[in-house]
């Protein structure tokens, strides 16, 4: 997080970076690294905070429909409440990660022309970011799976389809709009679960978990042995994980809300990303895949 009170970042300066894919395959397709990313809110013109909508919750204070400023942003962009936004009911804010769309379309889409300054510009900032958003997410697990032993076997399809994302980010504002995200993200999805496959079978031999999209909200399963299981999108919310083995455990998309982390481990875990780790509970205790970090709430050092 920034201690500057900007609007929210993912993850501070200096964290070390596990994979900084920033090489051109042999077929010539660049692949982005994670630097690129990673949210940079001081180069954004808060876009999180006007382009997206939300809901009064426990999640959030307030309602705001889509395209209105947070009342809580000042006119730098900067978040007048940062440093308390979980105490001020903002805790859907924290958890937030636009793996770096935000300040793409700022400096790069829209070449540095803030909303506020070139007001007929809002609809079509707004719109690239939220397809931008996407597109930059499926690059962070493309590039997570470049950078392990999946590579080997599925690196020339890898690179390609990160290419062609990338490629597809880096449009104007009319062809961001033409991108057909649900159809990217079935097709990355589809290669995602291969990659998932070929690691957890090489890492955990043997009969797996399967609990792909399950409702496992609140459950007990503390200390549980989770090694190599695929919890692909399940719902996780307020499940007790403590001194769970994680370990090379799929959790692509699984919502971990309020789950307790405690003690358990995640080292290896695939496609595990840090708004998952924010918007979950933990402690010094639990350990983490490199690169990501322990969120500021959890309780105690690392240990």
């Amino acid at each position: 997080m920034e201690a500057s009170g900007r609007v929210w970042c993912a993850r501070g300066a200096g964290v070390a970076e596990p994979w900084g894919i920033t090489s051109v395959s042999e077929e010539s397709t660049a692949v982005i690294g994670r630097a690129a990313l990673r949210a940079d809110c001081g180069s954004c013109f808060g876009l999180c905070c006007v382009a997206l909508p939300f809901t009064a919750s426990a999640d959030f204070a307030v309602s705001k429909p889509a395209g209105t400023p947070c009342g809580n942003l000042d006119a730098d962009f900067r978040c007048g409440i940062h440093a308390g936004l979980r105490e001020r009911g903002f805790t859907g804010c924290t958890v937030f990660d636009c793996f770096g769309a935000g300040q793409r379309v700022s400096r790069e889409t829209f070449g540095g022309r803030d909303w506020r300054a070139a007001p007929a510009t809002a609809a079509s900032m707004f719109a690239a970011f939220g397809v931008v958003r996407q597109l930059h997410e499926l690059l962070w697990y493309l590039g997570e799976s470049l950078a392990g032993p999946a590579a080997r076997e599925l690196g020339r399809e890898l690179r390609a389809t990160s290419g062609r994302i990338e490629a597809l980010a880096g449009g104007d504002p009319v062809e961001l709009a033409a991108v057909d995200v649900p159809a990217l993200r079935a097709e990355v999805g589809e290669l995602l679960g291969r990659v998932s496959e070929s690691v957890r079978a090489a890492r955990v031999p043997g009969r797996r978990r399967d609990r792909r999209g399950a409702d496992l909200a609140g459950a007990r399963l503390h200390g549980a042995d989770l090694r190599g299981a695929s919890l692909r999108g399940a719902l996780l919310i307020a499940a007790e994980l403590g001194g769970a083995d994680l370990r090379s455990a799929d959790l692509l998309g699984a919502d971990l809300r309020n789950a307790n982390l405690a003690g358990a481990d995640l080292r290896d875990a695939l496609f595990l990303t840090q708004a998952q780790l924010n918007a979950a509970r933990g402690d010094g205790r639990t350990r983490l895949p490199a690169g990501l970090d322990r969120p500021a709430h959890w309780a105690g050092p690392p240990a």
